[in-house]
């Protein structure tokens, strides 16, 4: 992974043994001076190891050390040149001007769509997209604020003539799971990876041979354990607006990014199939007088 280093490190943080947090924490703290530090004065600012350090690099996908600091590099040349959310924090108070409210999610939410996009395995959304233009049968499941998300896709799905079903209930999510086959594609939706639901539907649908993908913050969860491919999404957590709250816009750009690679492997299909739905609700539309 050479991109979307600190949102990955940021949204697993709170996982991760003590040991290799502090490290974490040091780096976000001052993401700049992290790139500039040898491992040793890393090391040092954590109260840990140069062999702490190191694990904590492998376990974020980077060989070593050196890797990292380029990484972090990277990142934090870009966002000051961008200027992403210069100056402004995660927290919300009650006393707080609107403006200010207001400034603090529009930072937020901006970061966390450049840090989905730097984090997106364009391979993977590949085969993702290939998969669902060739599947019979394309099943979402999600819960909550999750299962929105796999309504909305489901929906953008079916205009353009793609046979998708959206589950959220539990009970059905593994009925419609178990009549899935090989060939067919099911997408499960959780930011942590944790939800039951969601990985019971996942299971008993690979169990019939369908390839199975997950959608989720954690790229180490026991849902994407289980899942064939793997979609990640950023977090970036502001009061009011925590845990799956905080992915939903992420959520949706990567499936945003799927759906467009299906309609480019689609192109005259779903063309016509625009102008068939639009021209269907045409009347239903108040003209402009």
């Amino acid at each position: 992974m050479t991109s979307g280093a600190l949102a990955r490190v940021e949204t697993e943080l709170p996982g991760l043994p003590e040991a290799l947090r502090r490290v974490g924490e040091v780096i976000l703290g001052d993401p700049a001076e992290a790139a500039r530090s040898t491992i040793i004065a890393l090391a040092e600012r954590a109260g840990s190891s140069p062999a702490t350090v190191t694990r904590f690099c492998r376990a974020f996908g980077f060989s070593g050390y050196a890797e990292l600091r380029v990484a972090l590099a990277t990142e934090t040349g870009r966002a000051a040149q961008a200027g992403w959310g210069a100056g402004v924090g995660h927290e919300i108070g009650p006393d707080d001007p609107l403006d200010a409210a207001i400034e603090v999610m529009a930072a937020a939410d901006t970061r966390l769509i450049q840090d989905t996009a730097a984090g997106l395995d364009l391979d993977v959304v590949a085969q993702v997209a290939d998969a669902i233009v060739a599947a019979p049968r394309v099943l979402l499941v999600g819960v909550s604020t999750s299962g929105d998300v796999a309504t909305m896709l489901e929906g953008r799905l079916r205009r353009i003539g793609i046979p998708g079903w959206s589950a959220g209930d539990a009970h059905m999510a593994l009925s419609e799971a178990a009549l899935m086959k090989a060939g067919d594609v099911a997408i499960g939706i959780s930011h942590r990876g944790r939800t039951r639901e969601v990985m019971e539907a996942l299971a008993e649908a690979g169990s019939h041979g369908a390839l199975t993908v997950a959608v989720t913050s954690f790229a180490r969860s026991p849902l994407a354990e289980l899942a064939d491919l793997v979609l990640t999404t950023a977090s970036r957590e502001t009061t009011f607006r925590l845990g799956g709250l905080a992915a939903v816009h992420s959520q949706v750009f990567v499936l945003d990014a799927v759906y467009v690679a299906i309609a480019q492997r689609t192109f005259e299909r779903t063309n016509e199939a625009f102008e068939r739905t639009i021209s269907a609700v045409e009347s239903h539309r108040v003209g402009r007088g």
